[in-house]
């Protein structure tokens, strides 16, 4: 008998790496109560016609990622009904808002989610066919000012304050306008048309959706197809002009408060329910696929799915990348540097502080010792902290020449000043 195991797309979490996923989520939490966000607990099954009028029929997720079967009647008096697995959690949320008249409190709804969503995707590293969100919403009536460039701004914002401190390093927010619904469609028809010659020279999945869903053409990482997609047309120039000055305001918000962004006219969101502002927070330890989160605002979605109009954004942050890039954070952190920079004698201290900014700036980890130290004491610390050590006294300075020691082969060289980066990276 052959042993059972997870199966192909999941995965077991054990200890103590669910310490960390309890942390993140702990973290998450706490910054949310802060920003007065209340946790909504949806079910993990919904009618399929729930994503098929929200996602969109023509998305990769509804077309071919979702986990669909239908449940039979049991009687004669019932229907049988498709029934999903959540392949996101926007859908259900604004359903559940819709649901229980939510609306009708004249308030914003300030709302966050943590838990499983299901796609059938190829699995690769940082994705699963049962993968973890952390997500949020805020929706209401235009009156409570939904609508307002304010809540996207803060809604970034408090993404940024959570990453923080989270401690997550590095991180970079993207930002665009996709803009208004009849702004995309405009947009759209250009983009299919600027398609129509150039999609069958472009991978497999662009000429796809070349002809189903175009926006989704921006999205694609294949690098071949990266120079076509930087002739097609940009949707910033077919904003209209309420669109423009929503996004201008969002803009002035997060510079008034501090928040780093850069707007990517390409960043689209492939989902139908997406308006004006759209986001990625990205980071570069996660290659290709480097986008840690991605939301955006949906002022359409509650009337395709039936209810009142109520504006909102919201975001979904993938807690299993969330992971890796905090456990490669860990790992590099607990790496050993690459050099210990020994000064002989104080009056070197300061050209080892030039030389460690140089190699620092040339990606290399560098420990700076003290000219204060014996040259016994330095190895010592400099064999705990680094892989090598580099020496820099006068003799050094005036040659140009240093001497560098491998820890590990006991190996000692001499090396010009302009090849120490080159050496240090061998190993």
């Amino acid at each position: 008998m052959s042993t059972l195991k997870a199966v192909r797309g999941t995965r077991d979490l054990l200890p103590p790496e669910t310490e960390l996923w309890n942390f993140v989520e702990e973290t998450a939490r706490r910054v949310f109560a802060r920003y007065n966000f209340g946790e909504i607990r949806t079910p993990i099954f919904e009618d399929t016609g729930l994503f098929a009028r929200g996602v969109g029929e023509e998305t990769d997720i509804v077309s071919k990622e979702m986990y669909t079967w239908e449940d039979r009647a049991r009687a004669q008096s019932e229907k049988s009904q498709s029934l999903t697995l959540r392949p996101e959690n926007t859908a259900g949320v604004v359903r559940a808002y819709i649901e229980h008249k939510l609306g009708e409190t004249g308030l914003l709804q300030k709302l966050y989610y943590i838990g499983p969503q299901f796609r059938r995707e190829r699995p690769q590293k940082g994705r699963y066919r049962q993968f973890y969100q952390i997500g949020a919403e805020v929706i209401g009536p235009p009156s409570a000012g939904s609508e307002s460039p304010l809540r996207d701004a803060e809604v970034l914002e408090m993404l940024a304050t959570l990453l923080d401190e989270l401690g997550i390093q590095g991180w970079k927010l993207v930002i665009n306008s996709v803009g208004s619904s009849s702004d995309r469609p405009r947009y759209i028809a250009a983009l299919r048309e600027a398609l129509r010659d150039k999609a069958p020279l472009m991978c497999v999945d662009c000429q796809r959706r070349a002809e189903t869903n175009p926006l989704r053409v921006l999205d694609c990482k294949v690098p071949e197809d990266q120079p076509i997609i930087e002739t097609l047309p940009k949707i910033a120039d077919y904003l209209d002009e309420d669109s423009k000055a929503h996004f201008a305001a969002v803009c002035a918000a997060l510079d008034a408060c501090g928040v780093r962004y850069d707007v990517d006219p390409r960043l689209v969101r492939g989902l139908d329910y997406y308006t004006r502002t759209t986001f990625e927070f990205t980071h570069g330890g996660l290659g290709a696929q480097n986008a840690l989160l991605g939301g955006g605002r949906y002022d359409g979605l509650s009337e395709a799915l039936g209810g009142p109009k109520a504006p909102g954004i919201g975001f979904a942050m993938g807690e299993d990348r969330l992971i890796l890039t905090l456990q490669a954070q860990a790992a590099q952190q607990s790496a050993p540097a690459d050099a210990y920079l020994a000064p002989l004698g104080e009056a070197q201290n300061a050209a080892a502080l030039g030389l460690a900014r140089e190699l620092r700036r040339a990606g290399l980890r560098i420990e700076l010792g003290d000219g204060g130290f014996r040259l016994k004491k330095s190895f010592e610390i400099g064999n705990k902290l680094a892989r090598k050590i580099i020496l820099l006294g006068e003799d050094e300075l005036k040659s140009g020449i240093l001497t560098v020691k491998d820890f590990a082969s006991g190996e000692q060289v001499k090396v010009a000043w302009a090849e120490l980066a080159t050496a240090l990276r061998s190993r």
